[in-house]
């Protein structure tokens, strides 16, 4: 029998996780779930690098983990936990951190956007592809599914793997990124050049929030822009970007073809119609989850229960690569 492909996602609990997410990462993990062996991780330590609000950490913690039992992960199939509850990230990193030349840190695109006019930038935002590189490098893991912004960071874990491998003999399976193909951009409703982003969500219009009520959901889609036309067909061209936009999530959710849904929507009237009908796919789609996130967040206790069974499992697997580190950088391992 052929050994599962290990993959390792992470996602940061910051903000409230959108459409954008859910079709382009969410979904796809929840449907392939019993294809591959998966760690999902959610990554606090790392949304420690903006200096969040320590209340609002804890509460968008749980809140991510309710999201993501809620739209389907399965702790029988995939192993979900937080990452600060597996200690081994941390003492990962500062062990990367040694063999890790701080040149290649500096020439991270993100930590350079990041830090553009501050006078001051935390040694965790110029850390964090260290971090991100323990948090990989633990599980043995063969795919990181990431967005084009991410690709950098997974390239540099395959540098550090590398570099480890070379000093300290073979340690580190090399990890691939792979980018998704199927709705891994969904673009902002308010502008459809700005991919949906959090960082963005304070504008009216901009995402489609996974908890939003249904009302909020049609009312958010009769807003989105589109063009002078009336034309609904899947286009390139920077002017229909709207229609393609309402039109990609359609078919992500659907799961018809282009030709299909240009000949479903050839009988429409307008934009009006196809605003309408994209909203009523994505209440429908969404609405289960909202449901169940609101019952699983109604037992917190519970709800633990679930991150310690995943955190358990994960530390099983990472204290064991932790302690092969360890051994082979020379340092002495206890006994008892």
């Amino acid at each position: 029998m052929n050994k599962k492909r290990i993959v390792f996602s992470g996602v940061q609990p910051s903000g409230d996780p959108h459409l954008g997410n859910y079709l382009g990462a969410f979904r796809t993990w929840v449907k392939k779930q019993s294809e591959k062996d998966n760690f999902f991780c959610i990554v606090d330590l790392h949304a420690l690098t903006v200096t969040p609000n320590p209340d609002d950490l804890k509460n968008q913690t749980r809140q991510l983990a309710a999201v993501l039992f809620a739209c389907g992960i399965d702790p029988q199939q995939s192993t979900l936990f937080v990452q600060s509850h597996v200690s081994a990230h941390a003492e990962a990193c500062w062990l990367l951190n040694c063999v890790t030349p701080i040149g290649w840190l500096e020439r991270m695109t993100q930590f350079k956007d990041k830090s553009v006019g501050k006078e001051r930038v935390s040694t965790g935002l110029l850390n964090y592809p260290v971090l991100m590189a323990g948090d990989i490098l633990l599980y043995g893991t063969d795919e990181v599914p990431v967005g084009e912004d991410q690709k950098q960071h997974v390239e540099l874990s395959r540098d550090i793997a590398e570099r480890f491998n070379r000093i300290y003999g073979d340690t580190f399976l090399i990890p691939n990124p792979v980018i998704p193909e199927t709705g891994g951009r969904v673009m902002g409703l308010n502008d459809p050049t700005v991919k949906m982003s959090k960082s963005y969500s304070h504008i009216r219009g901009h995402v489609i929030r996974i908890l939003d009520e249904p009302k909020e959901i049609e009312r958010s889609f009769m807003r989105a822009v589109t063009d002078s036309g009336n034309e609904i067909i899947f286009s390139n061209e920077v002017a229909k970007a709207g229609i393609n936009n309402l039109l990609g999530i359609y078919k992500v959710i659907t799961g018809k073809t282009e030709f299909e849904i240009e000949q479903e929507f050839s009988i429409m009237k307008g934009y009006g119609d196809l605003k309408k009908t994209v909203a009523e796919v994505v209440i429908e789609e969404l609405e289960p989850i909202r449901k169940k996130y609101f019952e699983l967040l109604s037992d917190i206790p519970e709800l633990d229960r679930l991150l310690a069974i995943g955190a358990e499992q994960a530390a099983a697997i990472a204290n064991n690569k932790l302690t092969d580190m360890k051994s082979k950088m020379g340092l002495v391992i206890p006994t008892i």
